[in-house]
């Protein structure tokens, strides 16, 4: 975890370092921070790089994932943050719940299901979001959370307080998933990480039922008078094979359905209220549509038009490159 943490941060770094705010507007925040100062606010609140710099870092995009064959950016957006307000709330809870669950089971469980949680976060997030991108490690996140509930559920017959404890991890889960119906926060990945999370907890965190380690460590010529147990009871040895069967079939339905163009809304029209509610203090309807705008170029001077307002500016730039244009189109339009 640990070592997780430190990549997150570091990719981080290198994203507002590749990003360079400067080179592309004069209103950038922390300046003083120079190539690594963050994106206008009215750009990004989050105080990170543009959605641009983003792309470029492997940010999950459906239409590049469905048409491009990127499949690869289901797995490296995860390791992306927005901001460093996104960046510090994750890696706390990473801190919180991932160090805790690793010292408990163990890196070589608790590592695979961070992963293979965030990749079915992605999974989900792309049969579902429709033209804005998707970074950040809360679907592995929820995967953990996730496989806490199962962890509980399947190893029930050894906790005591059991009831107190489910209650407790219940209202942490919804007061989680709560936080998912506001606007621009992605719940899609958060659901399909939890869902995967929950199914990995029957596999990778099963225990041995009571007594049956102590019965292991019975000196040799000692004959116990009670029958042998079993290193596991019946209903765990069930929901291990019912995880992964629904895992496998999972993730190669959702695989299937993502290259085919699949659009979750399609099926579903009411869907979308489990990423966000509307009510009367906010709307759902997304803001951060794609914008386009008319170019033209007479040496180093570019000259840019807002497809949608009709506002225009010109810029000054030498070996301009598709992203930059893009950026100043994005700053220009909104």
């Amino acid at each position: 975890m640990p070592t997780f943490i430190a990549v997150n941060v570091l990719l981080f770094a290198i994203s507002m370092y590749v990003n360079n705010c400067p080179k592309n507007s004069s209103s950038c925040v922390a300046g003083f921070l120079g190539r690594f100062s963050f994106q206008p606010l009215k750009e990004n609140p989050l105080f990170g790089p543009s959605a641009a710099t983003l792309l470029k870092m492997g940010a999950l995009e459906v239409s590049k994932v469905t048409y491009d064959h990127e499949a690869w950016r289901l797995i490296t957006c995860m390791w992306l943050h927005a901001g460093f307000i996104h960046l510090v709330s994750n890696m706390l809870s990473l801190v919180f719940i991932g160090i805790r669950l690793e010292q408990e089971f163990g890196f070589l469980r608790i590592g695979p299901l961070y992963i293979i949680s965030g990749i079915g976060g992605s999974l989900m997030s792309a049969l579902f979001i429709e033209s804005t991108i998707s970074v950040g490690a809360s679907g592995a996140l929820f995967g953990l959370l996730g496989a806490m509930l199962s962890e509980l559920i399947t190893n029930w017959t050894i906790y005591a307080n059991k009831f107190a404890a489910l209650l407790t991890l219940v209202v942490i889960i919804g007061i989680n998933l709560a936080v998912g119906f506001l606007p621009h926060v992605d719940n899609f990945a958060h659901i399909g990480g939890f869902m995967t999370g929950f199914l990995l907890g029957f596999v990778l965190l099963i225990r041995p039922q009571f007594g049956y380690v102590s019965q292991k460590n019975v000196p040799i010529g000692y004959h116990a008078s009670a029958p042998k147990k079993p290193k596991y009871k019946t209903y765990q040895y069930i929901l291990w094979g019912i995880s992964i069967a629904l895992l496998i079939i999972g993730f190669i339905v959702g695989l299937v359905l993502l290259f085919q163009g699949f659009d979750g809304h399609k099926p579903c029209s009411w869907c979308h209220y489990l990423s966000c509610v509307p009510t009367s203090s906010w709307s759902c309807n997304k803001s951060s549509k794609s914008v386009s705008c008319m170019s033209s170029q007479i040496g180093y001077q570019w000259n840019l038009t807002c497809s949608d307002s009709g506002k225009t500016k010109n810029y000054l730039l030498k070996d301009a490159t598709d992203a930059q244009i893009l950026e100043l189109c994005t700053q220009l339009c909104t």
